[in-house]
């Protein structure tokens, strides 16, 4: 049966990286999927348990996990650390998704993972991480299949004047509407924004992605507009055999009408799921 292993990693700017690795029946070196969750989001939200289950069933190992600033430990389903929250920038972002492919194969089930069969998977903002992880020259080589859904394709999504009230208070408030939560958001965030903005640049990594690549973004997409899943496959080049691939899914939002709790698969899910799952089985 497959088996699943949780994995905590000291995060590489501040606070942990705690994980799960699902691994499926058997022995040997399997191809491996790392998993990013999206702004409020989290390892455990709605589809992402199904997704690991769907494929550690077709022979994957999918290594799923919280950012550190995600302010939640595992088996909770909201933010109790509302510092590690507020502080949480894109970079360090980076840096912790950049460490467990680090920790991936070497220290996480060196006997499971197979490190030339190495893909990429995430939603809204963990789709725009991926994206600038699979196109940052120390990893272009080592990613070999990518796949985003709802991914945003800038994180810049507030006006001057917005700015300019987040920098006379020093912080934001964010609503997780799921919740009832009011999420403080630091000037820390805008500020790595203003002083990164080449290694925060999603279009540009975009047109630096090596690995083939699928677009998954919802018609009906109410958070990220479908337009910016267009301007994503533009920036890559516009297709090829090996390329990248953009796939619009009719009467779709964000979530692909998903929720948490997890109440099961709609038709828009299954055919993200069904979608994604193939892509890996051909490229990984």
């Amino acid at each position: 049966m497959p088996t699943r292993e949780p994995f905590d990693l000291p995060g590489p700017v501040a606070g942990r990286i705690h994980g799960f690795i699902d691994l499926p029946e058997g022995t040997g070196r399997r191809p491996t999927v790392v998993v990013c969750h999206g702004f409020k989001g989290f390892m455990e939200w709605g589809f992402f348990p199904a997704l690991a289950e769907l494929l550690t069933a077709r022979g994957f190992v999918v290594v799923r996990f919280n950012f550190s600033g995600a302010g939640m430990e595992p088996g909770e389903d909201r933010v109790t650390d509302l510092e590690s929250f507020r502080v949480h920038t894109f970079s360090r972002e980076q840096a912790d998704l950049h460490a467990v492919l680090d920790a991936v194969g070497s220290t996480l089930a060196p006997d499971r993972v197979n490190p030339r069969r190495l893909g990429l998977v995430g939603h809204s903002r963990g789709g725009a991480a991926a994206i600038l992880t699979a196109g940052a020259p120390k990893r272009r080589e080592s990613i070999h299949a990518l796949v985003t859904w709802s991914a945003v394709a800038t994180f810049d999504r507030m006006g001057e004047e917005e700015k300019e009230a987040w920098r006379r208070q020093g912080q934001v408030t964010v609503l997780n509407s799921r919740t009832g939560q009011e999420l403080p958001m630091g000037i820390e965030v805008l500020e790595d924004l203003e002083r990164h903005p080449a290694e925060l640049d999603v279009i540009a990594a975009a047109g630096r992605i090596g690995a083939p690549w699928l677009i998954l973004h919802g018609a009906e997409d109410e958070t990220v507009p479908v337009a910016e899943a267009r301007r994503l496959y533009e920036a890559a080049g516009g297709g090829g055999a090996e390329g990248v691939e953009l796939e619009t899914i009719p009467g779709a939002g964000h979530t692909f009408g998903a929720v948490h709790p997890f109440a099961g698969p709609t038709p828009q899910l299954t055919r993200v799921f069904n979608a994604t799952q193939t892509w890996l089985r051909r490229h990984l």
